[in-house]
């Protein structure tokens, strides 16, 4: 079974819109945990849009599952990450002004760094996934960070899903087969949704997560919270 991370930024950015504390993302992160999710994913950027740092320490003691923290990786991302102690940090390449994450890793030019970067959380005991796009030989330069998996960019396999699905995904299982061949465990996310993920699992192989948010959170507004997380987990069988 492939694991499903439910990432609750898009919670935060409601609740965010009215002030206050409705809905609640701590008992939002619970109640997915109760309806099958396998992990929870936060992004935490540096102006709070969405996910506040206390929300990253208020969830900590509650998550029972793999709680994943996602973000660039700053002085101050890291200062949070390593007092918190999450199962996963996801290292992504944001800017910190943009929206959404766009794309992945060029490993070479920041091949010190990530370096860096991973041993200090390997050493913390804490998993580390790194955000890349397709490419093989990027792929397999992430491994040489130490890196303990990858995080495949989906947003180009959403964006080409309708019009060719087999095309969109073929790069994807090249990927995949590249990142195994050089041990690296399999993440995936962005865009994935209740219309394209079964495809998605269907092809590629040695897929270990996926982290999901704001398709799942906008499903949620139809079909309630826990049909929504038991219909994506049904696509991850």
């Amino acid at each position: 079974m492939i694991n499903l991370s439910v990432n609750v930024n898009k919670i935060a950015t409601l609740r965010n819109a009215r002030g206050g504390d409705i809905p609640n993302v701590q008992q939002v992160a619970m109640d997915c945990e109760r309806f099958g999710a396998n992990g929870i994913t936060v992004h935490p950027r540096p102006d709070e849009r969405h996910i506040r740092r206390s929300d990253v320490f208020a969830l900590r003691p509650l998550v029972r599952t793999e709680f994943n923290i996602e973000g660039y990786p700053s002085e101050q991302f890291m200062e949070l990450v390593l007092a918190v102690r999450p199962t996963q940090a996801t290292l992504v390449p944001d800017a910190p002004n943009v929206l959404t994450s766009s794309a992945g890793w060029d490993i070479e030019p920041n091949m010190e760094f990530l370096t860096g970067i991973v041993d200090r959380l390997k050493e913390a005991g804490i998993r580390t996934s790194i955000f890349v796009g397709t490419d093989e030989e990027n792929i397999r330069a992430a491994a040489r960070t130490g890196a303990d998996r990858v995080e495949l960019y989906t947003g180009p396999y959403a964006e080409e899903y309708d019009e060719n699905p087999d095309r969109a995904v073929a790069p994807f299982v090249a990927a995949a087969q590249a990142a195994h061949s050089v041990g690296l465990g399999l993440n995936a996310g962005h865009d994935l949704s209740l219309h394209n993920l079964k495809f998605f699992q269907q092809h590629v192989p040695h897929l270990m997560e996926v982290s999901i948010g704001h398709a799942l959170i906008a499903d949620a507004l139809y079909l309630g919270l826990e049909a929504t997380i038991k219909a994506y987990k049904e696509c991850l069988k």
